[in-house]
């Protein structure tokens, strides 16, 4: 087989249909049904998800919780900069990737939020290492200082709505820089209804990090390398996992971060599934062999982007094809705060 390209993956997306808002209602959306075996697509709500479920089926969903992640200031030469954090490394200290009209230096002295002295520590592939120099800690000032980062292809500024809607309701650990949007979706009634026909939810934690819109540069997708991106899995979570299992169920990955976090474990672990703390680059291309997951709920993905690479290699790269098109001409709306898109597992 020739190597992949990126552009194998890239696919023409009408601007319009890149939704620049949430919809009235979280659970209002619509929802792809793809049957990866079989090939088959059909148009469904959000709300007939109970429907593709049956007791003891277990949804795993991400309860990270998004920070404030959006800086602005200025560096000491006047010039304007806008730094978005990538990940909290301890009190004082923050991956972050900073924009700016000519790239920074180690020793550059910024000034943001026109409140909090920063020092450029180091300079490493997209990301900088940055010492906040305050009496408060980072996670304080991004709390009093910090705007919500909404993704680039969000036209606009955040706004109150948004505070409360780029957050899932059971957003928990505090650590993200992006939402993981296919939760976005669940609301109270929801939960409610998978609870009442014995559909059993556990979460994990993965803090999305700003890579996730990091487009891919190389011509062959398996040259890229991904950026790294901490999560925690519970021995509840594991226990729920082995349990639906060996009773011959299925498991259901609310979002391409609830699926990572297991796939990450499990594929350190020989294909077995451990609970605990962990980093992971892992990079899903079509070909991966998939140790946890049987279905998958995810929005629509970016044209040439690692998640859309995940999900054709979890549902077939034609027949991702074809969904995105048939997406397309029913007008279904793209990204995070998209129309929703239930995978079952090419076998």
């Amino acid at each position: 087989m020739h190597p992949m390209k990126t552009r194998d993956f890239d696919f023409y997306l009408p601007p319009e249909l890149i939704a620049q808002l949430p919809a009235i209602q979280r659970a209002n959306s619509q929802m792809l049904c793809l049957d990866g075996t079989n090939s088959e697509l059909a148009d469904m709500m959000f709300a007939d998800l109970p429907n593709y479920l049956r007791a003891d089926d277990v949804v795993v969903l991400n309860d990270t919780r998004v920070i404030k992640a959006r800086l602005f200031g200025k560096k000491s030469s006047g010039g304007k900069v806008e730094v978005m954090v990538e990940r909290v490394l301890d009190n004082q200290h923050v991956l972050a990737v900073i924009r700016a009209s000519h790239a920074p230096k180690p020793g550059t002295k910024l000034l943001l939020a026109n409140a909090i002295p920063v020092t450029i520590l180091a300079h490493e592939q997209s990301f900088y290492t940055l010492l906040f120099e305050h009496k408060k800690t980072v996670s304080e000032l991004l709390d009093q200082f910090g705007h919500l980062p909404l993704p680039p292809y969000i036209s606009r500024s955040a706004t109150p709505v948004d505070e409360a809607r780029y957050q899932t309701i059971f957003a928990k650990n505090t650590g993200a820089v992006a939402a993981p949007t296919a939760g976005l979706h669940f609301d109270e009634q929801m939960l409610t209804k998978l609870q009442e026909i014995d559909v059993v939810t556990a979460c994990v934690t993965l803090h999305v990090g700003a890579g996730t819109f990091l487009p891919v540069r190389t011509e062959n997708i398996h040259d890229h390398r991904m950026h790294s991106e901490s999560f925690y899995i519970s021995d509840e979570t594991v226990n729920a996992i082995k349990h639906c299992k060996a009773k011959g169920g299925r498991i259901l990955a609310v979002g391409t971060t609830s699926l990572r976090a297991l796939e990450a474990s499990a594929a350190k672990n020989n294909g077995e599934l451990l609970p605990g703390h962990g980093e992971t680059k892992l990079f899903i291309t079509p070909g991966y062999q998939f140790h946890v997951i049987d279905r998958l709920l995810t929005n629509f993905h970016l044209p040439q982007s690692t998640l859309l690479m995940l999900v054709s290699a979890f549902g077939g790269m034609e027949n991702i094809r074809r969904a995105y098109q048939h997406a397309i001409t029913q007008r279904y709306r793209f990204f995070s705060y998209g129309d929703a898109m239930l995978i079952e597992k090419k076998t």
